[in-house]
C-alpha cells in the first residue's frame, strides 16, 4: 500500500455561491463575472441546444444569455429564485424566441414565395371575368340579325364611322343608324345591361 501523500496543498476558501457572485458581477466585477460564466456555460449551452437543435445556434444564443446575465446580473432577485433557475429561465426564454423568430421567417419566406408564384388575384378575376363577358357577347351577337350583326360588327368591332359603315354595305346612313340602334338595344337586353 501507497503511503498517504502529506504534502497536499491546504483546501483553500469554500468558492463564493452564485448569489454572492452575481451581487459582485451587478457592480462591474469581470473576475466574478469570470466565475459565473465557468459555472453556468456548460448548463446554459445544454440548455439551449435542447430547444434548437443546431449547434452554431445554440452557442450563439448561449452567449446572447452570458451577456444578458452580465448586463442584467442587478434584476436578479435572490427572494424569487436561485441563481441557476434565473439564469436558466433567461437561457430557455431566449432560445425559445430564437424557435419563434425562425419560425416567423420562415412563414414569412413561403407566403412571399406563395406570392411570387402565384397570379395575382384580381389579375386572375380580370381573366375570367373578361371570358365570360367575350362568350355571352359572342352568344348574343348570335342573337341579331345577320344585318344588324354587320353593323354592329363594322362600327365597334372594326371602328368604322357610320358613314364609312353605309358606305361598305351600299345602303343609306339612315338604314345603317337604324340597323345599329336596334342591334344595340337587342344586344343591351341579351346582356342585361342597364342604362
Amino acid at each position: 500500500m501507497e503511503p498517504v501523500p502529506t504534502d497536499l496543498p491546504a483546501p483553500g476558501p469554500p468558492a463564493p455561491d452564485l448569489v454572492a457572485l452575481l451581487a459582485l458581477v451587478a457592480q462591474g466585477d469581470q473576475d466574478a463575472f469570470g466565475a459565473v460564466y465557468d459555472r453556468v456555460a456548460g448548463p446554459v449551452l445544454g440548455l439551449v441546444r435542447s430547444v434548437l437543435r443546431d449547434p452554431a445556434q445554440s452557442e450563439e444564443v448561449a452567449q446572447e444569455v452570458l451577456v444578458e446575465v452580465w448586463r442584467r446580473a442587478a434584476a436578479y432577485s435572490p427572494d424569487r429564485g436561485t441563481p441557476m433557475a434565473w439564469i436558466m429561465t433567461l437561457a430557455h426564454r431566449r432560445a425559445v424566441d430564437r424557435v419563434r423568430s425562425a419560425q416567423a421567417a420562415s412563414d414569412r419566406e413561403h407566403r412571399a414565395a406563395l406570392l411570387d408564384h402565384t397570379p395575382a388575384y384580381d389579375e386572375v378575376t380580370e381573366r375570367v371575368e373578361a371570358r365570360l363577358e367575350r362568350e355571352q357577347v359572342r352568344r348574343c351577337m348570335g342573337g341579331l340579325t345577320e344585318r344588324q350583326r354587320q353593323s354592329v360588327t363594322l362600327a365597334y368591332y372594326r371602328g368604322l364611322t357610320y358613314r364609312e359603315v353605309a358606305e361598305v354595305l351600299a345602303l343609306p346612313l339612315g338604314t345603317v343608324k337604324t340597323r345599329l340602334r336596334d342591334g344595340l338595344i337587342r344586344l343591351r337586353d341579351c346582356l342585361g345591361v342597364t342604362a
